[in-house]
C-alpha cells in the first residue's frame, strides 16, 4: 500500500476500541513528530504522551470527546510561552555537539533568533510557536496514517483547564492541540465506512 492509499484510509476517527498501539509503531509516529520541520529549526514545541488511564482521565476533564479515554495514547501538543536566552543557548549546544561545530561560529545566528524574537510581542511569538506545532502536527498524522494506526487532530478542548491539571504554566507551556492515537472502533464509529468528502484537485490549486 503506498502512501496515498494510506492517506485515504485515515480518517478523523471518532470512536476507538481501546486498542493498545504496539510500542514501536508508537515510537516511529513521536520520532517523525520529533523531524517535523520547524521556523530556525528551533522546536518551540513540547508533546506530552499520555498513555495511562489515569493521565488520560485527568485529560477528558479539558475534552469530553469519547476519543480521550477510548485511545491508546493522546498527544498533548504545547508550545513555549516566551523563548528564553536559556531555550537559545540550548539549541546553539546542540547545533555545536552535533556538527561539530564551534559555538563562536553561531554568534550571528544567534544575533537572528535574539532579533527575531525581540521583533516580536508576547502574542506573535504565541502565534509563530503554535504554528510550528501545527507542523508537527501533520507530520504526526501522516505517519500514524502510514503505520495504519487510527489518529485524531482536536482543537475541541479547554486548554486553560489541560494547563492548570497538567502544570503547564509552570514548566512555561501552553496547550495548543490534541491528538488521539488508536485503533478505530467500527462497531460505533459512524464515519468508518464514509466517503472522504475532499474539494476537487482543480479547485483546490491553481497553478501559475
Amino acid at each position: 500500500m503506498n502512501y496515498l492509499e494510506n492517506l485515504e484510509w485515515r480518517y478523523a476517527t471518532k470512536r476507538m476500541n481501546g486498542q493498545k498501539v504496539p510500542a514501536e509503531k508508537l515510537d516511529n509516529i513521536l520520532k517523525a513528530i520529533q523531524l517535523a520541520p520547524t521556523s530556525l529549526g528551533l522546536q518551540p514545541i513540547k508533546i506530552l504522551v499520555v498513555e495511562s488511564p489515569e493521565g488520560k482521565a485527568i485529560l477528558a476533564k479539558a475534552c469530553q470527546q469519547p476519543q480521550v479515554v477510548e485511545s491508546s495514547a493522546m498527544l498533548v501538543f504545547c508550545y513555549w510561552d516566551s523563548i528564553t536566552d536559556e531555550k537559545i543557548d540550548h539549541y546553539l549546544k546542540n547545533i555545536s555537539e552535533t556538527r561539530n561545530q564551534e559555538m563562536a561560529s553561531l554568534a550571528d545566528f544567534r544575533k537572528m533568533i535574539t532579533g527575531f524574537s525581540g521583533s516580536k510581542s508576547k502574542e506573535e511569538q504565541h502565534i509563530w510557536a503554535a504554528r510550528q506545532a501545527y507542523i508537527a502536527l501533520g507530520f504526526g498524522l501522516a505517519a500514524a496514517a502510514l503505520e495504519k494506526v487510527d489518529a485524531t487532530p482536536m482543537e475541541g478542548f479547554n486548554p486553560q483547564i489541560a494547563d492548570e491539571v497538567f502544570g503547564l504554566n509552570e514548566k512555561g507551556l501552553k496547550s495548543v492541540v490534541l491528538m488521539a492515537i488508536g485503533y478505530r472502533d467500527e462497531a460505533k464509529d459512524y464515519l468508518v465506512k464514509a466517503k472522504k468528502v475532499r474539494r476537487s484537485m482543480n479547485e483546490l490549486f491553481k497553478r501559475v
